[in-house]
């Protein structure tokens, strides 16, 4: 009879790990912090992963209120303002005359960078600052 190898708790954290997932709210690298719909029973089940307890907090609280909405929350909303400002900053650089079609591909790259790590940085914040702390 061949012999079977125990599972270990790296294999096991290996099947589930959603490795090069983003956070659903702030697009940061996931940390094992999960959500599956409950009232699916078909696999795969839907589901969605997170950074940080505050960011799978903050989500669930927008998905108990708006789950199938595709308008923008009042969340997303200031953190686009926040956001607007970063980027006002980089074209205070590169020149508000500058018209888009003159930019160049470092120009717009950086413009796509700082409108993406403003949104993502403000989600978190928000995030953060709505989601009571952990007392662990």
């Amino acid at each position: 009879m061949a012999s079977i190898t125990p599972i270990t708790a790296e294999d096991r954290r290996r099947l589930w790990h959603p490795r090069g997932t983003l956070c659903a709210v702030c697009r940061q690298p996931t940390r094992g912090f999960g959500w599956f719909d409950p009232h699916r029973s078909k696999r795969p089940r839907p589901s969605v992963w997170f950074c940080s307890m505050p960011c799978q907090s903050f989500w669930t609280r927008l998905a108990r209120e708006r789950f199938a909405m595709v308008d923008l929350t009042e969340e997303e909303r200031a953190a686009i303002t926040a956001t607007m400002k970063r980027v006002a900053l980089l074209m205070d650089e590169i020149g508000w005359a500058t018209p888009l079609a003159d930019l160049t591909e470092p120009q717009v790259r950086a413009l796509i960078e700082e409108a993406v790590e403003g949104f993502r940085e403000a989600m978190s914040d928000i995030a953060r600052a709505q989601t009571p702390e952990v007392p662990f």
